[in-house]
């Protein structure tokens, strides 16, 4: 099915978006697009390039064994061709086809890049498919294994693939030449695998040595200085484009414009890093995944500036040690943080194995980087990146020219600017709500329509889930349900979402949430923690929640309270994977395993709506949880039904969720 969003509705209504400058822009840049197509001046000449951005001596010896089995193990299951990519299986990556998409069948076809309609599945297959091995992520898993064995298999296979590669996919030509966000995480990894393959005798050859690679990297820069993420597009794309810029221009600066691309793509990284965070730390687009890869980004740049010598504004440092301590704060028990808005699996930097866990990756670097606060959970896992990281960037500590910041003492649980609270209590209760902004810029495009939703684990179980994200292109009906309000934990009214959908990636319409009363204060002597919020997305009448979590007895307690005329109202909560819910009229009792033990709770529902549970229903979707991008497995939702009247007293709803023991 062809995706909606290369109608021309669509674009009209991404255009109503867009202010007037961006769309002067947005004119020129066409204007450089239709010019290019018969205009491609080839790489300048060079001669005399070296690569001195290497490793320092003893890196790889500080990897642990844990991390670098993982990691052996994952670059053997590549070199004999098998990988998992949004839960497509594949075992063709030892001679791929760099055009086709595995989920489809699908060929991209050849020509100008700027013509390919990419959007339109029919006629290219899942672009994200076809994207994703083109980021080149396996390649650096590779390169790693190289440098901690010395087994020349893995950096023949990495040199094969990258000819095979740049033979492929001359400038301009095809897929891999539409999106900056491809083409920067692709410089980013290409300027890993020529550190991780420094010992092997046959890389400078590969690459500079190699005049088709030098013509690679000089077009891919030339592209991302001309076609920047502007106005309401400048999300994590722009900072994947300028972190992968800046990082090609300090490693492989060869070029008569490197200076000039280094410059430009610093500012933009400075700049873009302010404007996509809050002051408090978290990611202005609430999407939890996009957090991650922003500060993935984020220190691989300053891991480059600081081997190139390059001096970095301290406002860079000093964002990705917010980032840092926000994602400290937020986690769970199990180090896991919100399921918060869109996520597609992204990574700025891939050099692990399959089982290492991200966030504990991120923070086991922001302790080595920045230095961990008491109030920091433990992490107890291991890595490959954050010792390669660490021996890169300077630690914050000994930066003469750092701003002196004061870092939270105790460990925060209100995020006034991002609207995101956390509730904890014994039994390692955790309680997300939500009431901040709808997303980020005019189009929010990684939103969901998720005002005043909750999420709730025990123990690091989900309880009640944010369902994810499960696809963006080629599955309209899919990307519109886990999107939707009646996708997570929160009321519905008149069967619609709080904030109006325009396309996959654009809101029209925002719904405005505020936060009424945070109390976060430490429960663990058996008090009370509150909050309450409110959003105006349903005309004529305002959502109002009460969140109460009562740790003396384990007790979660939601009211839901709708101010206006009568109205149809659905209130949903959806069940993690791991739950099993028996329902009996309003009262449903949830079991499940943790660690080979039982655990239990009692929901106990409004009485005024008719109860129902549901689960992997398809027509419409209902009852569903996305644990990654493109893999979903069906999970119970329980919904109620009824109307609230604010004029008749039949308007507030209240929720009560027991834990027992």
């Amino acid at each position: 099915m062809t995706v909606n969003s290369g109608s021309p509705g669509w674009y009209l209504r991404r255009l109503s978006r867009m202010g007037p400058r961006e769309v002067a822009g947005r004119v020129g840049d066409a204007v450089r697009r239709r010019r290019w197509r018969s205009a491609r001046p080839d790489c300048p000449s060079v001669t005399g390039a070296r690569f001195t951005a290497v490793l320092p001596a003893g890196t790889i010896a500080a990897v642990s064994p844990d991390a670098a089995k993982r990691l052996i193990a994952e670059a053997d299951r590549l070199m004999c061709g098998h990988a998992e990519y949004f839960g497509v299986v594949r075992d063709d990556l030892a001679d791929p086809d760099w055009w086709c998409d595995p989920k489809t069948g699908r060929r991209a076809p050849w020509g100008y890049a700027f013509n390919v309609p990419y959007r339109n599945e029919d006629a290219v297959g899942d672009i994200k498919q076809i994207w994703e091995l083109s980021r080149h992520q396996y390649l650096t898993v590779l390169a790693a294994a190289y440098a901690i064995t010395g087994d020349e298999r893995y950096a023949e296979r990495v040199a094969a693939h990258l000819r095979s590669w740049w033979a492929a996919n001359p400038p301009l030509r095809g897929v891999h030449w539409i999106s900056g966000i491809e083409l920067g995480i692709r410089l980013l990894s290409w300027v890993w695998i020529r550190r991780l393959l420094d010992g092997w005798p046959g890389v400078a050859g590969l690459f500079e040595g190699n005049p088709v690679a030098l013509n690679q990297i000089w077009h891919h820069q030339r592209w991302l200085a001309a076609f920047p993420s502007r106005g309401s597009s400048a999300n994590n794309h722009v900072i994947a484009e300028a972190a992968g810029q800046f990082a090609a221009a300090c490693a492989f600066g060869w070029f008569p414009s490197s200076a000039r691309w280094r410059a430009g793509a610093l500012r933009s990284l400075e700049r873009q890093l302010r404007r996509n965070t809050f002051d408090s730390g978290l990611n202005r687009e609430l999407a939890t995944e996009y957090h991650g890869l922003v500060l993935e980004l984020g220190l691989a740049a300053v891991a480059e500036a600081d081997a190139a010598r390059v001096p970095v504004p301290a406002s860079i440092r000093l964002v990705l040690l917010r980032m840092t301590d926000a994602l400290a704060a937020v986690v769970d028990s199990r180090l896991r943080p919100p399921r918060q808005g869109d996520a597609d699996d992204g990574h700025g930097l891939v050099v692990d194995g399959t089982g290492t866990d991200r966030w504990a990756s991120l923070l086991a670097t922001g302790d080595a980087v920045f230095g961990r606060l008491a109030w920091w959970p433990e992490v107890t896992g291991t890595d490959v990146r954050t010792p390669l990281l660490a021996a890169l960037i300077r630690p914050y500590a000994n930066i003469a020219a750092a701003p002196v910041v004061t870092r939270p003492p105790s460990r925060p649980g209100h995020f006034a600017d991002a609207g995101l609270t956390v509730l904890r209590g014994p039994g390692e209760i955790w309680c997300r709500c939500d009431g901040g902004p709808h997303g980020f810029l005019s189009i929010a495009a990684h939103a969901h329509a998720d005002a005043l939703s909750v999420e709730v684990r025990h123990d690091g179980v989900d309880v009640l889930a944010d369902p994810g994200t499960f696809c963006y292109h080629g599955q309209p009906e899919w990307r519109r349900y886990f999107r939707s309000t009646l996708g997570h934990n929160t009321l519905q009214v008149d069967g619609g979402d709080q904030s109006v959908s325009g396309g996959p990636f654009l809101w029209t319409r925002h719904a405005r949430s505020r936060v009424l009363t945070a109390d976060t204060s430490d429960t663990s002597d058996g008090g009370t923690a509150r909050w309450c919020a409110e959003h105006d997305g349903y005309q004529r009448s305002v959502h109002r929640r009460r969140v109460e979590l009562a740790t003396a007895n384990q007790e979660l307690t939601v009211v839901d309270e709708v101010r206006g005329p009568r109205r149809d109202v659905r209130l949903a909560f959806h069940l993690g994977p791991a739950i099993a819910a028996d329902l009996a009229g309003n009262r449903a009792v949830l079991t499940w395993t943790r660690d080979g033990e039982g655990r239990s709770a009692v929901l106990d529902l409004p009485g005024q709506l008719s109860w129902r549970a549901h689960r992997g229903e398809t027509d419409p979707p209902l009852g569903w949880y996305s644990a990654g991008f493109g893999r979903k497995e069906p999970a119970t939702t329980l919904v109620g039904t009824g109307f609230a009247d604010g004029t008749a007293l039949l308007g507030e709803f209240t929720t009560v969720l027991r834990f027992h023991g």
